[in-house]
């Protein structure tokens, strides 16, 4: 796939792989024992991730450490328990973490609202993470805002559900002004429709976006990852759907990129959950068939990615 007037090419590199090199599960062993798992962000030796029961009523953000090369067990992470928070995302100092939450807007107050995004901020990564801080207007608003990723000038990419939205969720623009943000835009039509765009990923040099479309005519029968890439000009070209290599015919979102490691993170509910030939004769093998990865519940993978200039 080319784009001659912005010089990119993305590297569809599944085509010409072995089997072995195509998604596969992240951190398998390790969270395994979560009924759902969706959106992942990483840092040096550290992963945020959002654990969820089955249906969503309950929403944590964990944390998992690797330590000498080995990740460890994830815990709660320390802001996150109490309310319903998801979506979390590492600035590339490693000193705030951005994440969706109705938690109340002060910490004497017990109502719920609306989602809105938060920030909590430390001075290191052996520091702990201050109380969580809400972003405020014009950002936030009384409709929900979702899935925060910022660039590395600090330029914010969300999704919400505002009036001003294209469609039922849009993706949303907000440009860093040192402390505070300019008034969100919904990005264009080239991104953009009448129907369901959520979970942006922005590159951090702002060259590209990544994005989940839903139910799009072109799809595969769900959520699909989309990708579109910024032009000299600063608009955004036509968001192309990433194709079976990447995407299944079941939700496939929350994109995340490694871009030292040049890794895609994502999540899906892709399953290849089979009824094979002569049926099952025992529970175990009948467990070991439910109980794999691809089962249809949501579940992290990953896969090489890699954009040329």
């Amino acid at each position: 796939m080319h784009f001659p007037t912005i010089f990119f090419t993305l590297v569809f590199m599944f085509g010409s792989l072995p089997a072995h090199e195509k998604p596969s599960p992240f951190l398998e062993e390790i969270l395994q024992e979560f009924p759902n798992v969706r959106d992942v962000t990483l840092g040096d030796h550290e992963t945020y991730f959002t654990a969820q029961s089955p249906l969503g009523e309950v929403s944590v953000i964990m944390v998992a450490h690797k330590i000498r090369n080995k990740w460890r067990k994830p815990k709660i992470a320390s802001f996150s328990g109490s309310h319903s928070d998801l979506e979390p995302f590492l600035s590339s100092n490693g000193k705030q973490l951005y994440f969706a939450s109705n938690r109340p807007l002060t910490s004497d107050s017990t109502t719920v609202k609306d989602y809105d995004l938060w920030v909590v901020q430390r001075d290191d990564s052996k520091s702990k993470w201050s109380d969580p801080i809400n972003l405020g207007a014009p950002v936030n608003t009384e409709h929900n805002e979702f899935y925060p990723s910022f660039t590395q000038d600090g330029n914010l990419y969300f999704t919400s559900d505002r009036p001003d939205s294209k469609g039922k969720d849009d993706i949303f623009f907000s440009a860093r002004e040192g402390k505070d943000f300019t008034s969100p835009i919904s990005l264009s039509d080239s991104i953009n429709t009448s129907g369901y765009e959520f979970n942006a990923f922005i590159a951090p040099d702002e060259s590209y976006l990544l994005f989940t479309g839903y139910n799009r005519e072109d799809g595969l029968g769900s959520g699909d990852l989309y990708i579109s890439f910024r032009k000299a000009d600063k608009t955004w070209t036509q968001a192309e759907n990433l194709g079976t290599d990447y995407n299944s015919k079941n939700m496939d979102y929350c994109p995340f990129v490694d871009t030292k490691s040049q890794t895609l993170y994502f999540t899906s509910r892709r399953s290849d959950v089979e009824f094979k030939a002569g049926g099952f004769t025992s529970a175990k093998t009948l467990l070991k068939e439910l109980n794999k990865s691809s089962n249809g519940k949501s579940r992290l993978y990953q896969t090489h990615f890699k954009i040329q200039k």
